[in-house]
């Protein structure tokens, strides 16, 4: 999403650092790409294709549709199933594909029923231009719409500390083995602030708030798999190293209870 243009429109600044970056992804061991149609929109996925073929055999390229746009601001919804066959056509020729590993449909549309924009992933999968399907911005019930028609491998909300309204969907996501993969999971509001919990245990361990606040979702649930964005080699390196802290259970305990009640201005 980063690699984009301001307000994720258009190209970026510097093509090339962006394709330093994707390459320093792949560099780092890091084996799925999270990318959409609606990020530039086209412009992410042909970097994607540009930057990484030949994909090594390991990497997970997953996409979404769904979305629309009008401009930096604007991300209508167009869930229609039409739509979405046309947005996974046009998927899997910009990142060169015969099959798109993980499609997603980007969000419930309104104006669509869910279980006809569910229906045109599985009739995708049917035909073998998806492996796996997954759903983004979803309810409980959505999810169990969802699952009722096709195998939903994993689910995309907007989850972090000052985040947590989709706790019933992650926990679904615990007990079905579903991946819970959090969009914008680097919120972190006044606990990043002096004095703060992230800002403690960031001088206690090393670290970054922002890593701490990654080590927290990591070590929240099993199924979480974070995709903090980045345009910067620096930041996604810094990313990576939040893998490396370990929390203690009280530690965790500790963030967690700080943050219930914290709730994000964005």
């Amino acid at each position: 999403m980063r690699i984009t243009g301001e307000g994720i429109w258009g190209p970026p600044d510097d093509p090339e650092e962006a394709t330093r970056l994707l390459r320093r992804v792949v560099e780092l061991g890091i084996d799925l790409i999270d990318t959409a149609d609606s990020y530039g929109p086209e412009v992410s996925e042909n970097l994607v294709a540009e930057a990484l073929l030949p994909y090594p055999d390991e990497l997970v390229i997953a996409t979404k549709g769904g979305l629309r746009r009008t401009g930096p601001g604007g991300w209508p919804h167009d869930a229609r199933p039409e739509r979405l066959k046309e947005c996974c056509e046009g998927s899997l020729r910009r990142l060169r594909l015969e099959r798109i590993d993980l499609y997603q449909l980007h969000a419930p549309d309104p104006k669509v029923p869910y279980e006809d924009s569910i229906g045109a992933l599985k009739e995708l999968q049917n035909e073998g231009k998806i492996r796996h399907v997954g759903v983004s911005n979803v309810s409980m019930e959505q999810l169990e719409q969802a699952r009722a028609i096709v195998d939903v491998v994993s689910v995309q909300n907007r989850y972090s500390l000052t985040e947590r309204h989709s706790e019933d969907v992650l926990e679904a996501c615990e007990r079905a083995g579903i991946a819970f993969i959090p969009w914008f999971p680097l919120a972190t509001g006044r606990l990043a602030e002096p004095g703060g919990v992230l800002d403690d245990l960031a001088r206690a361990h090393d670290a970054t708030p922002a890593q701490i606040a990654l080590a927290w979702l990591l070590a929240r649930s099993r199924v979480m798999l974070p995709i903090p964005g980045t345009s910067s080699i620096e930041h996604l390196d810094e990313n990576v190293a939040a893998t490396r802290i370990e929390l203690s259970p009280s530690e965790v305990q500790e963030i967690g209870s700080a943050s219930a009640g914290v709730t994000d201005a964005r």
